[in-house]
């Protein structure tokens, strides 16, 4: 296992919008903050600035100029070559990118470095010509702009994040944080990824294949008082859990109990529970080496073959498939 270097492109004093920040926050705070008692050595991080001068074209008292150490000739080299978020010109008005930062671009993957896009970043790396023929994503709202730009790219505005080996995309927002944790998943092993998602209080996995949620309204309480319903329910899968059984214990008619689920996570309540049983069926493979036969029964979701359905239908592989392709490191307990 090897956590390597981290160079994180930064669009250097050229009007960076506060909002767009986030995405620039992401990468820092997960491969920039030491975690010796998780790995040692941690990522070695460098945050390399565009080095372009130019107007802020965002709304008055929002845009900010940045600085760095690096600029983009310490891309070259890296392991992992992450872009967050571009210029909103650079997308909604088709303004063109900086040439050295597409070069520099070019030049790192032509060395061998895994490349990443956050949310818009991927007009960045499509630009490069390193989606042409790939399957990747944005957030939503810019998907049709990219597959319309570059009609040689796949896009795909339903997903989360696109793992494509050795280039992946994620969708915005807290999505880039999914696909930087998948980052860690991939290099460093589940325990380790399990335990930095915990630090940052967030979920340890979401599947790239999870849906954006298009267009689904934020909730402004907590559904109804459902969460200690549904930790109950995350801490029981391998129980033959029913909607009845959840809706008795939330002290609701199973009726208004799909409503106020399905208003809360925009899902309905057989299929919120299929998800957390691959969740953890997937947890179970990647930080155990326990049979298939008995995480289908952890799970919750029975036998061998009925996981082996649910994993290719929703994953897309088999589970043995899956388990391959994660390096094992401090195996988790599971409750037996």
């Amino acid at each position: 296992m090897n956590a390597g270097s981290v160079a994180v492109v930064v669009p250097e004093d050229i009007g960076v919008p506060s909002w767009d920040l986030y995405e620039l926050s992401i990468p820092c705070t997960v491969f920039g903050k030491p975690q010796p008692d998780l790995a040692d050595p941690w990522y070695d991080l460098r945050l390399c600035g565009t080095g372009e001068r130019g107007q802020d074209d965002s709304p008055a008292g929002t845009g900010l100029s940045l600085t760095t150490r690096h600029g983009l000739d310490d891309l070259a080299g890296a392991d992992t070559v992450i872009v967050p978020s571009v210029p909103d010109p650079c997308v909604d008005e088709g303004r063109p990118l900086p040439q050295a930062l597409i070069t520099a671009l070019r030049r790192a993957y032509d060395a061998g470095a895994r490349m990443v896009s956050l949310c818009t970043g991927a007009f960045a790396l499509a630009e490069a010509g390193l989606l042409d023929g790939r399957r990747a994503t944005a957030h939503w709202m810019h998907t049709g702009q990219l597959a319309e730009r570059y009609p040689k790219v796949e896009v795909d505005d339903s997903v989360l994040y696109v793992d494509d080996g050795d280039v992946l995309t994620s969708a915005g927002l807290t999505a880039g944080l999914d696909l930087c944790l998948h980052l860690v998943r991939r290099d460093l092993g589940a325990h380790v990824a399990n335990q930095l998602a915990r630090r940052m209080v967030v979920p340890a996995h979401r599947p790239g294949g999870q849906a954006q949620f298009i267009d689904l309204s934020v909730p402004t309480t907590d559904g109804g008082g459902l969460a200690p319903v549904l930790d109950w329910a995350r801490a029981h899968l391998d129980r033959p859990l029913t909607v009845e059984d959840l809706a008795r214990r939330a002290a609701m008619s199973p009726r208004t109990f799909h409503r106020r689920l399905q208003a809360t996570t925009g899902t309905t309540p057989l299929q919120w529970l299929l998800d957390q049983r691959l969740g953890r069926a997937q947890s179970l493979l990647e930080s155990t080496d326990l049979p298939i036969e008995k995480i289908g029964e952890l799970s919750g979701l029975g036998t061998a073959n009925n996981l082996r359905h649910h994993f290719l239908k929703r994953i897309g592989v088999s589970p043995s498939d899956y388990r391959r392709a994660f390096p094992r490191s401090a195996p988790e307990s599971p409750r037996a």
